[in-house]
């Protein structure tokens, strides 16, 4: 989608579709404003439905600072008005009420973006706005103060949260992001520990590789163009299971003439869409594109086992808390569980970069499900539907290991039921 395009109206009604649609605000909650080229800011209006917002509810407002639509403007103005004001770099900011950040916001505890990599690369620190009473000059001043100091993403105590960036989908990927880290630490901390990471080792990991050549003779197949629409309709349907991120998760797939096909680095998982996704052969990707930066990992995997078909690495939140902390991702507890995912070993943070080969060796049938330590979640199948669905059972379990972690002590499978799984299944 081309949001350079999209009227200001329109790009505030598209993001809080999303917002609410996603269940990080109410009805009545939350408020998203730009501030345009002329010195107007639009924003959305006070007291309208979010389900339903139409471009012709926002409100505009004229450097002189009257009002002009059909509604009044949010009463949380004054603190939009503010970190425009405080910071001439953002041109977009968004304000919500995530129930996992409102968490946060109580506990007077800004999420630790060190956790995982993409948050700390998006959201960077956490600021923390002291609580003002709402639509006040004074919340206003709170919030400006803290984005003054350099923060993107600046939680209001016992309120909520507000993120800013260049562009409203900049800003919206940092809420989006910062709700996963602070879903992710809420159920870590059910379960264990979480353990950030060094800032020096988040300075240096996860660098992308640029393709150093690419596919001179590329030529789509009519096995390509299918394979295109299948992992375009399970990228989005990821996504909406909050099984990938906007920017995060890559899915890829081969061909028996033994290209690949992988998502795109840095798009919105959101509108993907078959055109969108590369095609890589003999480690060179399409003409004038760029693989997800797991691409290389992934084509090591497919050349060392001929078996698997699918490889999928994601961020999950409830199986993330298992890779930020020293708890046991304990597959025996359901007969689906220990059958699809195997025992499931975990390897230590940045192994996808700095040691594929084991990895590559590593992953397999016998252990088709890879955690890998702050980062990210790697699953395998035969097929591409097979890798999506051991994706969502590996999801399931640990949401229900960690919910069984608060509401009792959970059994597992014993061993002589194990055994009979084992010679039934395997």
């Amino acid at each position: 989608m081309r949001f350079d395009l999209l009227p200001p109206a329109h790009m505030l009604v598209h993001f809080m579709d999303r917002t609410y649609g996603r269940g990080m605000t109410t009805t009545s909650g939350g408020n998203l404003s730009m501030l345009d080229p002329d010195g107007d800011i639009w924003i959305t209006p006070g007291g309208i439905d979010k389900g339903t917002l139409r471009p012709e509810d926002i409100v505009r407002i004229s450097p002189d600072g009257a009002a002009h639509g059909i509604h009044k403007p949010s009463v949380e103005l004054p603190f939009h008005r503010c970190v425009y004001e405080a910071r001439p770099d953002v041109r977009a900011v968004l304000h919500a009420h995530s129930p996992a950040l409102v968490t946060c916001s109580l506990m007077d505890e800004a999420p630790d973006t060190r956790v995982f990599p993409r948050a700390a690369e998006v959201c960077g620190d956490v600021g923390i706005a002291p609580y003002a009473l709402p639509g006040s000059d004074r919340l206003g001043r709170n919030v400006a103060e803290a984005f003054a100091r350099g923060h993107n993403a600046v939680l209001l105590r016992n309120h909520g949260v507000s993120t800013a960036g260049a562009t409203m989908p900049e800003a919206f990927e940092r809420f989006e992001t910062l709700d996963f880290c602070a879903r992710l630490l809420i159920h870590a901390r059910r379960i264990g520990t979480p353990k950030p990471l060094d800032r020096a080792v988040l300075t240096t990991a996860r660098q992308p590789h640029v393709p150093d050549a690419w596919w001179d003779d590329y030529r789509p197949t009519s096995a390509e163009k299918e394979l295109r629409h299948q992992l375009a309709k399970l990228v989005r349907r990821a996504y909406g299971q909050s099984l990938f991120t906007s920017t995060e998760g890559a899915f890829a797939a081969r061909l028996p003439d033994g290209r690949m096909i992988v998502t795109p680095y840095g798009m919105d998982r959101h509108y993907m869409e078959p055109e969108h996704f590369v095609a890589v052969r003999d480690g060179r990707p399409q003409p004038g594109t760029r693989p997800s930066r797991a691409w290389m990992l992934i084509e090591k995997v497919f050349a060392r086992r001929p078996e698997l078909g699918a490889v999928v690495v994601a961020h999950p939140p409830y199986t993330m808390a298992f890779a930020v902390t020293d708890a046991v991702f304990a597959t025996p507890i359901i007969p689906e569980s220990y059958v699809m995912l195997r025992d499931v070993p975990k390897v230590p943070f940045n192994t996808t970069v700095d040691n594929q080969e084991h990895i590559a060796s590593l992953m397999s049938l016998e252990h088709p499900v890879i955690l890998v330590a702050n980062e990210c979640v790697l699953v395998a199948g035969e097929t591409l539907l097979k890798a999506y669905d051991r994706l969502e059972v590996c999801e399931f379990t640990a949401k229900s290991l960690v919910a069984a972690s608060g509401a009792g002590e959970a059994r597992g499978l014993s061993d002589e039921q194990q055994e009979e799984l084992q010679r039934a299944f395997f």
